[in-house]
């Protein structure tokens, strides 16, 4: 099931909430729970009901050794060797169903062996889950989180406004949220605030995102054909994908933030407008932020992170970043954009180390320094998304080296149609207007995942508040939306 679905929006969602607020009033909080994850897991169990055998048993397991790694120990190398076995398992489960047959292939390539594993569905959300899981793990182990009740850890898992396609939450982020007796008691900011934030995150999806994919597909199709690009062809191509995924993952930032409002609950930021970024150290703090922080504190760090010289740092970071590629698929291309983005802050951080040795104050830039800064941070986001969106590594060579200009330096649009004041209208949109949160930081609708300043004064006419005139935009919306609701696709994010 999908959130841009009619059966979500005008059947799920609403017998969802108002469920959960009859049965709190009448059972009290701990059923209420119950009832959510009874809901969260028909939500999950509506695309494949065979995978809800796999959900039940991680969360099973992982609760089991949780309440183990809380407890005390009398030898703590016991203790370490769990959580070590906790963590195995669970990369052991998304090894298998996301790259047994990646590895499988590549091994009969290198061997001339004929192995074969059959087809592996992937079952969804599991790079997500797991991740949630084992982060979940560390904790209990490090003693940041105690023993729980098994509905509550039922529900940190499946809440499914988060459990499709993120943000990768923590325990202590959410759970204590639940604790709150005002959050089983309907309040009508909340469902203001929830039902704007959605609405804004649908107009993204169905409206934006999905119109800019027919623009972009056609060109990596003929670049995955052998077809000899332009230069303007290969990089409005390179564009149109480059905004589908900006929208179609903030659209579901957005949805997933006002769905989790909708009941009282802050999920922490996801999305907050990257394209604004303004070098890759800042672009990364922006984008998939949770699953960066979860990078960070799990892998960079434990690696060793900037201890042990900038040598060091570097090697880290590189592998940070080409595992970080290999959890979005399993497949080169998707290990190439992790280590192009590796050495993207591998520059970036000798880069400041440099100008810091020359005494410059890195948080001082003139307006057109941070333009230019902008500039060349987004080309190399867009020509390190071709790896991403390709289909074939072949076809994100020819792809990529259009765009550097090895076929020559054409402009001509070569049988392609692109809509450039629509392209003009798109940058205008992710590099100066502000974001959904901005628009409502007076009510606070995501918890911070890293602290970003943002340009009050500009909002001060723009911020939302409950008003006759946002009701009827988030009404215009909504009925524009309609109109395209016969089309439903599938997030991007929901491959991964």
């Amino acid at each position: 099931m999908l959130f841009n679905s009619p059966e979500f929006i005008f059947l799920f969602l609403p017998v969802t909430l108002i469920g959960f607020f009859l049965v709190a009033r009448w059972k009290g909080g701990l059923f209420a729970i119950a009832w959510l994850v009874f809901a969260s897991l028909f939500f999950y169990g509506y695309w494949n009901p065979k995978y809800l055998i796999l959900i039940l048993s991680s969360v099973g397991i992982n609760y089991f050794l949780g309440v183990k790694l809380g407890g005390s120990w009398e030898r703590p190398f016991r203790k370490k060797g769990l959580l070590i076995f906790g963590i195995a398992l669970n990369l052991a489960a998304i090894g298998y169903f996301k790259y047994a047959n990646f590895f499988v292939e590549n091994i009969n390539a290198i061997g001339g062996t004929n192995f074969q594993l059959g087809q592996i569905v992937l079952p969804l959300a599991i790079s997500f889950f797991t991740f949630q899981q084992i982060a979940y793990l560390v904790d209990a182990y490090k003693g940041e989180v105690a023993p729980t009740n098994f509905f509550h850890y039922c529900l940190f898992v499946t809440f499914f406004p988060q459990l499709i396609a993120g943000p990768i939450v923590h325990y202590q982020e959410i759970l204590p949220q639940f604790k709150r007796p005002e959050i089983y008691r309907i309040k009508s900011d909340n469902l203001s605030v929830g039902i704007t934030i959605f609405s804004i995150g649908l107009f993204k999806k169905v409206v934006l995102a999905d119109g800019i994919a027919a623009y972009g597909n056609p060109v990596f199709a003929a670049a995955a054909q052998g077809e000899n690009l332009t230069l303007l062809v290969a990089w409005m191509g390179a564009l149109a994908y480059t905004f589908q995924l900006y929208f179609d993952f903030s659209g579901y930032a957005d949805m997933a933030i006002g769905i989790a409002r909708m009941f009282g609950i802050q999920l922490p930021l996801n999305f907050y407008s990257p394209y604004k970024s303004v070098n890759i150290i800042d672009f990364w703090r922006r984008w998939h932020m949770t699953l960066s922080r979860f990078l960070r504190d799990y892998l960079y760090i434990p690696l060793g992170g900037s201890r042990h010289g900038n040598v060091r740092r570097y090697l880290n970071l590189t592998i940070t970043m080409l595992l970080g590629g290999l959890w979005h698929g399993a497949g080169w291309t998707f290990v190439i954009w992790g280590g192009l983005h590796g050495v993207y802050l591998t520059v970036n951080h000798g880069w400041q180390n440099f100008r810091r040795g020359l005494g410059h104050d890195l948080k001082k830039s003139t307006w057109w320094g941070s333009g230019m800064a902008r500039l060349v941070t987004f080309a190399a986001v867009v020509l390190a998304w071709v790896f991403f969106r390709a289909e074939s590594l072949d076809g994100a060579i020819a792809m990529s080296g259009s765009m550097l200009g090895f076929n020559g330096f054409s402009l001509s649009e070569d049988g392609f149609i692109f809509p450039k004041k629509f392209f003009a209208m798109l940058l205008i949109i992710v590099w100066f207007l502000p974001n959904t949160q901005e628009l409502l930081r007076d009510y606070n609708p995501a918890l911070e995942t890293y602290k970003i300043d943002s340009d009050r004064r500009f909002l001060k006419q723009l911020r939302w508040r409950p008003a006759y005139g946002w009701a009827l935009f988030t009404a215009a919306l909504n009925l524009l939306c309609l109109t395209r609701l016969s089309q439903v696709s599938e997030f991007l994010y929901f491959q991964f």
